[in-house]
């Protein structure tokens, strides 16, 4: 099979930290392009928007998609319209209406459309559902709180109208929690507390009920200071399970069962060369419709003003 020819669209932070490393790694693609205003990649064909790309003679077959969501669905739109296969950086879009219009487009040319939820890719994930998969679910705990001045300085857009705010993170553990709880749950409250300078919140309390009744409880926290928690607790019949670092470690009753490397945008990458070869897609929204579900039904609190 020859190698896919992947163009990178955006090379910020989680580009250059995380999509990079991991197409340098997979040898299916080749990275032919990078499509960005303001930066560049030594050797790498530059362009400052992807019409120009598209429009020119570097030959592509794949486009990853790293930008903030709000202009993403647009951006997904134009490489399908080209015959071009799509990723799309977590969240998937602004809207869930934008990732099923181009889940529509993308079947009906046949392309390949993935939706990227990393922290599934986590060491201790897969592991924890096959754990859960029999027992009785109690309660679950997720606490997500870390401080944004350290994980996106600068990023002005995630405070802006579908920028998500503490959802940004907050939406990896209810990936991890869609991915692993036995039950599908729902959401019964929420309050945001939203900065008085800001479009979305910097703090979130959730409350969900699974299909059995077990209760969900979620706080996400993007003011967190000293050491950082992306933990998720939940109680069984058979023990409390335990995935903390985001899901890289797994503990059974206080038993550390499973940890190992960050793989997680490895992961990414080679489930999406499978999909490419066999000409299929993974478009799940079901992490970002509990974030919907959270600002249509969320009290909000106006919080102080945010300054970075």
């Amino acid at each position: 099979m020859s190698k896919i020819r992947l163009a990178l669209v955006g090379l910020g932070k989680i580009a250059r930290d995380q999509h990079l490393p991991a197409i340098a790694a997979d040898d299916r693609f080749e990275l032919v392009a990078i499509v960005s205003r303001n930066a560049d990649l030594d050797g790498v064909a530059h362009f400052t928007t992807l019409a120009d790309l598209l429009a020119s003679d570097v030959a592509v077959d794949a486009v990853s998609l790293c930008t903030p969501p709000q202009p993403r669905h647009a951006l997904a739109h134009l490489a399908l319209a080209a015959g071009k296969h799509v990723m799309l950086e977590k969240p998937p879009g602004a809207t869930l209406s934008e990732v099923e219009d181009l889940r529509l487009t993308a079947a009906a040319r046949g392309l390949t459309l993935q939706t990227t939820w990393h922290s599934r890719y986590a060491q201790g994930v897969a592991p924890a559902r096959t754990w859960l998969a029999d027992k009785i679910i109690k309660a679950v705990r997720i606490d997500w709180r870390e401080d944004v001045r350290v994980w996106h300085p600068g990023q002005t857009w995630i405070w802006e109208a579908g920028g998500l705010g503490v959802f940004d993170p907050g939406i990896n553990a209810l990936s991890i929690a869609t991915a692993i709880l036995p039950r599908p749950f729902f959401l019964t409250g929420a309050v945001l507390h939203v900065p008085e300078n800001c479009q979305s919140p910097i703090q979130a309390e959730l409350d969900f009920v699974d299909a059995a009744g077990a209760p969900v409880r979620a706080a996400f926290d993007f003011l967190q200071t000293g050491p950082q928690s992306w933990d998720i607790a939940v109680e069984t019949d058979a023990g409390v399970l335990k995935l903390s670092h985001g899901g890289a470690k797994l503990f059974i009753d206080g038993e550390l069962l499973h940890e190992g490397p960050d793989a997680e945008y490895a992961g990414l990458y080679d489930a999406f060369a499978r999909l490419v070869a066999g000409a299929a897609s993974d478009v799940d929204v079901s992490p970002l419709r509990h974030v919907a579900d959270a600002f249509l039904l969320g009290r909000r609190v106006v919080a102080p003003a945010f300054i970075e």
